[in-house]
């Protein structure tokens, strides 16, 4: 795991390319605290930097930059080629290792090797794991940026002055010289939606992250400034010139149309192979390497994978919160205990996670509002202590229907969509004229005759967001419902327009088919990576901690796109074919409990410790000077959740990671 960076234009005279490259390097140290690295071409105006968080190969002999053996192309990259040892046969089998001498045993030179001989494209398409990559082809004075199929490693690319800059992270763009971006108030009233920003937008105009599965060349003609070689479809200026060379959409959609037909017992059989195929390339390391464990089915199945093929207990780590409706900690040591991991557990206190919350605008890098960013930085934290490299359980809920809104929403469309509109407004007012407050307490009285799986937390607030489902027209809008947070952002910041995205745009979507393989499609294709991967990623590698993701090898994504509807979701319960995998190793009682997902009581705390530093930056004098947001809602959504009227914790948030981002900048 690392961090890369770099840049190709004309620099002011009085600049060196060597220093600037190396101080856009510098802003990326966390992701690779061991080796950095620079090269320059002076004459073409190129530069490439790299940080390295050694994992594979700890010699010299993966230090990057690194220049194949031709002298014909030079790479920076992060992430790791689980098959790299595969490919190297490969090549030698093809006659390469006749006349190449493997320099050491990194999957850098790997690359490099079968980009010389197979291509970009190809080799791409060969290669299993998780990766950002930058190649410079000197014969063609061509730059190549890549990333994985699913989007596990970051990349962003864009323009300053009029040159072309490329990082990880956007604290390496930022540090370029004379770097002045406007913020582009698109991606803000994206950001507002969905608390994150997404793909291919970032938050600055003019630069782009980089779509999960896609490469795009960059070229130089006649002295020009170097421009995106191709001119493609696109769904925005940041797709422009964007090759796809591994599609979700066309796997789902063949998958669905060829699924697989064997019978459920011989599903289960392959998942666990795949699964153990996946786990045989991520356990692979020359250092230490454990696992988080919540407790949960994901993280449960592939730490019990782990420890069947491993010679000694893996190390797990789990945190917990003194209060209960957010604890996992006493699941996650039951099932450790039960698979004999060598486990260990935080118990963090309010004050704990109180105190990364300042730190949150430097991780992020950009506006991001998951509030299990910050349980996801303690646990990472933690493990760092122990370990470098470790395994999450990330995936399972998009794959094999996890998530609770993929029952709610279908239960709802189907009720909704049978009922004349006229009847719709009425029984959408008549649930938004009860409270939140008296919808919970009405819940209250019933909860203890509930079985535990149908509990839930603030009903109310959740009924009144089920009521403006009834105005939804197709099932599409449901989604977008579910998955938004502010429902008019394009209002909310001020002189914007929300553009497309993939969510909105029907031509993305999985043509003529289930309602809830539609949502898993759409949460694979945004929220994964643009929402759980970038937390994960920036709260990792801001402690020098490298992730990985069993459960998002592409083998494993193509598979369980072919496993019917059926064997995800059945009798109103989703993972129904990752749950039969893991009773053969934890008993059943262990892990049926209703999900409880990774957060920590942002609603009290805005109401209590937070609230002086919240009401600051929600200020209306300070909304009105800085001229982004309209103070009239968030002010409005404030003193409601004061008062405890409303539970506004997510849309508050939201507005706060915003300004707390803004005053950092």
């Amino acid at each position: 795991m690392c961090g890369l960076t770099g840049f190709w234009g004309e620099l002011p005279l009085s600049l060196n390319p060597a220093s600037v490259v190396n101080c856009m390097t510098e802003a990326l140290t966390h992701r690779g605290p061991d080796d950095s690295g620079v090269w320059v071409d002076e004459a073409v105006g190129v530069a490439l930097g790299h940080r390295r968080l050694a994992v594979l190969d700890l010699s010299p002999a993966g230090h990057q930059p690194m220049v194949s053996t031709s002298g014909r192309y030079v790479i920076v990259y992060n992430g790791e080629i689980y098959n790299h040892l595969e490919l190297r046969a490969e090549l030698e089998n093809v006659g390469v290792g006749e006349t190449t001498t493997w320099r050491g045993r990194s999957d850098t030179e790997t690359l490099l090797v079968a980009f010389e001989v197979w291509g970009v494209e190809a080799t791409l398409k060969k290669s299993v794991g998780m990766f950002a990559i930058a190649l410079w082809d000197r014969k063609t004075r061509t730059l190549t940026l890549a990333r994985d199929r699913m989007g596990e490693k970051p990349l962003y690319y864009g323009w300053v002055q009029g040159a072309l800059v490329f990082g990880s992270e956007l604290k390496a763009l930022t540090a370029f010289p004379r770097f002045d971006n406007r913020i582009d108030r698109r991606a803000l009233a994206l950001f507002m939606r969905h608390n994150y920003v997404p793909t291919p937008w970032s938050i600055y105009q003019n630069i782009w992250k980089l779509p999960p599965g896609c490469y795009v060349e960059f070229g130089q003609a006649n002295g020009e400034k170097p421009r995106v070689l191709a001119d493609h479809e696109k769904l925005c200026d940041g797709t422009r010139g964007v090759k796809v060379y591994w599609s979700l959409k066309d796997i789902a959609s063949t998958g669905i149309d060829q699924p697989f037909e064997g019978r459920e017992e011989q599903a289960i059989a392959e998942l666990e192979r795949l699964i153990r195929e996946s786990l045989r390339g991520q356990m692979l390391a020359d250092v230490p390497l454990g696992a988080f464990l919540s407790g949960g089915i994901d993280s449960s199945t592939v730490v019990a994978m782990m420890q069947t093929m491993s010679s000694r207990p893996v190390k797990t780590f789990s945190i917990g919160f003194p209060e209960e409706e957010y604890d996992e900690a006493q699941h996650a040591k039951a099932v450790a205990r039960h698979l004999g991991t060598d486990h260990t557990e935080w118990y963090v206190t309010p004050q704990d996670a109180l105190d990364v919350i300042p730190k949150l605008p430097v991780l992020y890098d950009e506006p991001f509002a998951d509030s299990s960013q910050i349980p996801t930085h303690l646990v990472c934290r933690m493990a760092r202590r122990h370990v470098t490299v470790a395994l999450s359980g990330d995936g399972g809920d998009e794959l094999f229907g996890g998530y609770k809104r993929y029952f709610r929403a279908m239960t709802l469309w189907k009720w909704v969509s049978r009922m004349p509109r006229p009847l719709r407004r009425l029984a959408a007012a008549a649930m938004q004229a009860i409270s939140p407050k008296t919808w919970d307490r009405l819940y209250m009285a019933v909860e203890p005759a509930l079985p535990r799986l149908w509990r839930q937390r603030r009903l109310g607030d959740r009924i009144h967001k089920a009521a403006r489902l009834f105005y939804a027209s197709a099932p599409e809008q449901v989604y977008q419902l579910f998955v938004s947070h502010w429902e008019d952002p394009g209002a909310l910041v001020l002189g914007s327009t929300e553009p497309p995205t993939s969510i909105t745009e029907p031509t993305v979507w999985l043509e003529d088919r289930n309602f809830a393989l539609k949502m898993m499609y759409l949460d694979a294709i945004t929220y994964l990576p643009d929402d759980i991967l970038v937390k994960v990623d920036r709260a990792a590698m801001g402690v020098s901690l490298e992730t990985r993701v069993p459960l998002l090898d592409h083998r494993l994504v193509e598979f369980a796109w072919r496993v019917p509807l059926s064997m995800k979701i059945r009798d109103g319960q989703g993972k129904w074919l990752l749950r039969r995998l893991l009773y053969s190793y934890v008993p059943r009682e262990l892990i049926e409990r209703p999900k409880m997902g990774f957060g920590v009581p942002i609603d009290h705390w805005l109401r209590g410790p937070l609230r002086d530093w919240a009401e600051d930056l929600l200020a209306e004098d300070k909304l009105k000077r800085e001229g982004f947001l309209d103070p009239a809602p968030i002010r409005r959504r404030w003193q409601e959740h004061l008062s405890g009227q409303r539970n506004w914790q997510y849309h508050l948030w939201d507005v706060l990671m915003w300004q707390a981002w803004l005053a950092r900048k």
